[in-house]
């Protein structure tokens, strides 16, 4: 009987194991290989919608950079140069898109007297890299970008970062953590702490309603990528960034909820701005309000001294 017992058990065991392997490694995977959108996608819902010029982007002055990341790859990256400035804003996209649908944002800012650096986050567009780390290993590719950027416009040329979503929370990331060579950042519909936004997201599209999940992918993460969700939470490092940052998000934003954007506001110290839109879902604040969206980071700039 005993022995039963202890067959019964192991068996048991065996299965769990075997199901928390299994969920573990598809969990993991989601996060680690989430599908991309097409470029070619990308491309035509730019163009359809007038954000992208293809006689501007072919026609204005521009240079191809490759830039070697220390995680082992290399980054695509184009320096787009329609003014006779130094003055420039490293533009940061969001996951599952590419460099082109940060033109946008590179003509927003070419207005207001910057020339732009739009690139593509590892693993997506033309850079290299195997896996998504959703700012882990990306603040550290944007360390080394804003780096070569430095070097080629000067010590004392004016330099912004934008991010948005993903890349608002790699901005907040890079800056809170490193040495920061920028001298303002802007962060558009950032989450402010990566577990608390799988969770959100979990309870929203699953059953799944406890943290039980997020333990168990990082156990996987872990193994497999080298870092745990923990470890991508902007909240903890934002109070380190001394520099002016312009907080953006939309009130309709059920993907990102704003609460985190007011949260890294109020954690961040020093010179900061808020702006909450009341119109626009998730990475749309411009597109839905593009006049209003660009006073906002005229303000922003005028305020804090970055339009001279």
């Amino acid at each position: 009987m005993k022995r039963r017992v202890l067959y019964i058990t192991g068996v048991i065991s065996s299965v769990i194991t075997a199901l928390l392997t299994i969920f573990g490694f598809l969990a993991t995977n989601r996060l680690m290989f989430l599908k991309m959108k097409d470029s070619e996608f990308i491309l035509e819902r730019e163009i359809i919608s007038k954000r992208f010029d293809e006689h501007w982007y072919q026609t204005v002055r521009k240079d191809d950079i490759w830039i070697e990341s220390p995680n082992g790859y290399l980054l695509k990256a184009i320096f787009l140069k329609p003014l006779e400035t130094a003055k420039t804003v490293i533009v940061c996209h969001g996951v599952t898109e590419n460099k082109i649908n940060s033109i946008k944002y590179a003509r927003l800012f070419e207005r207001l007297g910057y020339n732009s650096v739009v690139y593509d986050h590892r693993r997506h567009g033309d850079s290299g890299g195997k896996t998504t780390s959703f700012g882990f290993y990306e603040k550290t590719d944007l360390q080394v970008i804003v780096h070569a950027i430095r070097e080629r416009i000067g010590k004392r040329a004016l330099l912004g970062i934008h991010g948005e979503s993903m890349g608002a929370a790699t901005t907040i990331l890079y800056a809170g953590t490193f040495v920061d060579e920028a001298d303002f950042h802007i962060a558009d519909c950032p989450f402010s702490d990566f577990s608390e936004q799988i969770l959100h997201i979990l309870r929203k599209n699953t059953p799944i309603r406890t943290a039980m999940a997020l333990r168990i992918a990082n156990v996987f993460l872990k193994m497999r990528d080298g870092y745990t969700l923990n470890l991508v939470s902007p909240r903890e490092v934002v109070k380190n960034i001394s520099k002016p940052v312009l907080f953006i998000h939309s009130m309709e934003d059920d993907f990102i909820l704003p609460y985190m954007t007011v949260e890294l506001y109020e954690a961040k110290k020093g010179d900061k701005m808020l702006k909450l839109f009341q119109k626009g879902a998730h990475s749309k604040s411009f597109n839905d309000n593009p006049v209003q969206y660009e006073k906002t980071v005229q303000e922003f700039l005028d305020r804090f001294g970055f339009r001279n």
